[in-house]
């Protein structure tokens, strides 16, 4: 990937990733998380993963954005809060904004040496992927599949429960 290319949509990302951070408002967070999985997904395009980009935005920016806004939507997060919590997130905010000031400065003065990064062949395509998902790490992918099947039952049954006390 061209350094012409990757400067702006990291510093971007990154932009993307403090509008998470500073955001008060719930929805606009959540916006700002979006846009930043999309930036992802073109880094990932510039590395040639294109498989990778496709499902960082269909799964991350996609379903599980339309998850998380429907929740915050559904429990009314629109409440402004208090102002200790505002003055812990801003300290956060600045020590961790301080830090990457501080990294950047030293990478673009030259502390760090330059690194070359060639993928392997087939990177981020449909059978790499495949191959490392289904051989090499077999058992967390399955035992994600039970987690997502135990979280939707919970969900169900949760919300079974709250329509009969209603009653």
């Amino acid at each position: 990937m061209s350094p012409l290319l990757f400067y702006p949509l990291a510093a971007l990302t990154l932009a993307g990733a403090l509008g998470v951070v500073v955001a008060r408002n719930p929805v606009r967070g959540a916006m700002s998380l979006v846009a930043t999985l999309f930036l992802v997904a073109m880094l990932y395009a510039g590395l040639g993963a294109h498989l990778v980009a496709a499902l960082q935005i269909i799964v991350y920016a996609g379903a599980v954005m339309v998850l998380f806004l429907f929740v915050i939507m559904l429990l009314g997060a629109d409440g402004e809060p208090s102002v200790a919590v505002r003055k812990a997130h801003l300290v956060a905010t600045l020590v961790a904004g301080s830090v990457l000031a501080a990294g950047s400065v030293a990478l673009l003065a030259g502390a760090f040496p330059e690194a070359t990064v060639q993928a392997v062949e087939g990177f981020g395509g449909a059978k790499a992927l495949g191959r490392v998902l289904l051989k090499e790490h077999i058992v967390a992918f399955e035992l994600t599949s039970v987690f997502l099947l135990v979280a939707v039952v919970g969900a169900v049954v949760m919300v079974g429960q709250g329509g009969t006390e209603e009653r």
